[in-house]
C-alpha cells in the first residue's frame, strides 16, 4: 500500500504549528522532526476548528 495523500494543506499545517509553538522545529527538521505529541495536538486542534466552523 502506498502512502495516503495528506488531508490538510501545507499552509494549514504551518498555521497550526505556529499556533501550537513548534513551527521552528518544522523549519529546522521538517515534519518528521516533530514529536508525536505535537502531531496529535495538531490533529486535535484541526478537529476543534472544524467543529467550530460547522456550528456557524
Amino acid at each position: 500500500m502506498g502512502r495516503r495523500r495528506g488531508v490538510m494543506s501545507e499552509e494549514f499545517k504551518e498555521e497550526l504549528a505556529k499556533e501550537l509553538g513548534f513551527y521552528d522545529t518544522v523549519q529546522r527538521e521538517g515534519w518528521g522532526g516533530i514529536k508525536s505529541r505535537d502531531a496529535g495536538n495538531m490533529v486535535k486542534r484541526a478537529i476543534e476548528m472544524a467543529q467550530e466552523r460547522s456550528k456557524s
